[in-house]
């Protein structure tokens, strides 16, 4: 069972979202409302996905961001917020976020969310990884690293707009094993650990979203 903690300043709102999880079988296993409890409560319960609302009574669901996937490497931080501005949601990812969903998303939306995010895939809202994309190749990041082959590169882009392994197979025609292979080619050869970071990556180097 996933264990999930909640993390929001409104009380009405961390209750609601906590019951909606635990109706789906989600073992809601903490909630806080604010940087400093979120940081010590992730650290005492080592939640394997933490829903992070930015806006805290005492700062940022960013700061709490940044801090906890530093100290929990193996916790997922999923931002749920009603902000959809890119400033908010480039913030979010540069600060460990592995996705960013808006709260107007719907239940089934969050509950496919929250577990993608468990799953190690990065989830963004409609719109916001093309959005991010967009913003790293205006400030200039660098190309595509020249040691993926094209294949994997085209996966990787697929990667980082947000689909699933077999989502991609179906889009390239391939199998879902081969779509594996190449997303498990592409961690080693970037030394990176899990999709969250392989989308953080194709962002922060502006890997094109056009086929």
């Amino acid at each position: 069972m996933t264990r999930v903690m909640i993390v929001d300043d409104h009380p009405m709102w961390r209750e609601g979202v906590a019951r909606d999880l635990g109706s789906r079988g989600y073992d809601v296993c903490a909630t806080a409302s604010d940087v400093t409890g979120a940081v010590k409560i992730a650290l005492a319960t080592r939640p394997d996905v933490v829903v992070m609302d930015l806006q805290l009574g005492d700062g940022s669901g960013v700061d709490a961001t940044r801090e906890i996937t530093a100290a929990l490497p193996d916790t997922r931080v999923l931002v749920l917020s009603a902000s959809a501005e890119q400033a908010d949601v480039l913030a979010a990812v540069k600060n460990g976020a592995s996705g960013y969903l808006v709260k107007s998303a719907s239940l089934d939306e969050f509950d496919d969310a929250v577990r993608r995010t468990a799953d190690g895939d990065a989830v963004f809202s409609a719109g916001l990884a093309g959005l991010l994309l967009g913003e790293y190749r205006r400030l200039g990041a660098g190309p595509e690293v020249p040691q993926l082959t094209d294949r994997e590169t085209e996966v990787l882009r697929l990667v980082a707009r947000g689909l699933t392994a077999r989502q991609i197979a179906t889009r390239l025609v391939l199998s879902h094993r081969t779509v594996e292979n190449h997303v498990q080619n592409t961690l080693r050869k970037l030394q990176l650990h899990n999709r969250a970071e392989l989308v953080r990556y194709a962002i922060e180097n502006g890997i094109d979203q056009a086929e």
